[in-house]
């Protein structure tokens, strides 16, 4: 932290593991409020029709959503390590199902950018529970609870394309941002009665929030390993992002022609990353983080080669959509065990200040695949 703020002294580590109800709910309003982020994907063709935006501007759907996550992850995860954690989920959570609604009720194409951009704001309090679970758990099951909540997240933001299809096709978009609102005020109450206070340290309540806020600037200023894993955040999230931002268009023309329900369920396809969160946590837990990255970016660098085939194959995209989402997320739960180790007593703010550059490479994603689509077709955005 600067010079000016004091320094805040270590908070102990758990001495036992936290409630066995806790983690898995923690995991499933994770999992529930980053869906929210991704609900637009399978959409942007509609969408587009709707608010009569360009193929070339599709991509900004998805962009001002995660720039508004990458707002909240620098002005708002950071108070995970300033307030008291129940009320501070509970509070964004409820926020969050009014931006929700918001969205679902959008009369134009301004309104709707605006209550997505609140939505990605709100939506980064998935990363004030990944710190909570690791903040509750004690260092040797660190690695496996960071998996859990991880893995919940990967399964909410791949339920996220398949439900949104499913809805949108029964009734409509708009059906799918009002129905997540109704599911995120109930996550709200139940946290609000599970979830236990949890004060910061002495040495945080003293520190001012703008001294807190640059302090999660400083912390990567001073940690090499921070900076590096941030850096592989943003680019495996690229990639992830390229795929999934750009691979409803082909999907949507000839020769496929698919539904809103068929392009939301491959990704279920990509269900393999759930399984690659907890497999990559119980690595890390028994020290092979460096072999669990070294796996990662050699099975992100093959995905490319079957998902090219994508208008040829339908299974080619299945295939590459597997290895994809399995290595980046071994890649994902390896560097936020990693980065969260550098400095427990700063977890919120590190895990935020890691999650911004997540988020960059998602909205770098996005935008590029839309650009590339629309200059030169599917394969300038596998290229």
């Amino acid at each position: 932290m600067p010079a000016s703020a004091p320094r805040p002294t270590a908070a102990p580590a758990p001495a036992a593991s936290p409630p066995a109800r806790l983690v898995p709910l923690l995991a499933l309003a994770s999992g529930s409020s980053v869906a929210t982020v991704y609900f637009a994907q399978p959409l942007l063709v509609t969408l587009g029709e709707r608010f009569a935006l360009g193929p070339g501007l599709l991509g900004a759907i998805v962009a001002v959503t995660q720039l508004g996550y990458a707002a909240g992850l620098l002005m708002l995860v950071p108070l995970g390590d300033l307030l008291d954690r129940r009320r501070l989920v509970t509070g964004q959570l409820g926020l969050l199902a009014l931006a929700l609604l918001a969205a679902g009720l959008a009369p134009g194409a301004v309104a709707l950018f605006g209550a997505l951009a609140a939505t990605g704001l709100l939506a980064v309090v998935a990363q004030t529970m990944v710190a909570a679970a690791a903040a509750l758990s004690p260092p040797a099951r660190r690695g496996r609870a960071v998996g859990t909540v991880t893995g919940g997240i990967v399964t909410g933001i791949l339920l996220a394309r398949a439900a949104a299809g499913v809805l949108a096709d029964l009734a409509g978009w708009r059906a799918v941002y009002l129905a997540a609102a109704g599911v995120t005020a109930v996550l709200a109450l139940l946290l609000r009665r599970v979830l236990p206070p949890g004060a910061p340290s002495a040495g945080v309540r003293e520190a001012s929030y703008g001294r807190l806020v640059v302090s999660t600037v400083t912390l990567f200023a001073r940690h090499p390993q921070l900076r590096t894993r941030g850096l592989l955040a943003l680019l495996v999230f690229a990639a992830f992002s390229t795929l999934w931002s750009g691979v409803a268009q082909p999907l949507s023309g000839p020769p496929w022609s698919l539904s809103h329900t068929a392009i939301g369920a491959f990704g279920i396809a990509g269900a393999a990353g759930a399984v690659a969160a907890g497999v990559a946590g119980r690595w890390n837990d028994r020290g092979l983080a460096r072999r669990t990255t070294g796996v990662g970016l050699a099975l992100l660098a093959l995905s490319w080669l079957p998902i090219a085939l994508t208008r040829q194959s339908l299974w080619a995209l299945a295939i590459g959509a597997v290895l994809l989402d399995f290595a980046v997320q071994a890649v994902h739960v390896t560097n936020q065990t990693l980065v969260h180790a550098v400095r427990p007593d700063a977890g919120s703010r590190i895990i935020g200040g890691y999650m911004v550059f997540y988020s960059a490479g998602s909205g770098l994603g996005a935008l590029g695949s839309s650009l590339a689509y629309a200059s030169a077709g599917w394969p300038a955005v596998t290229a």
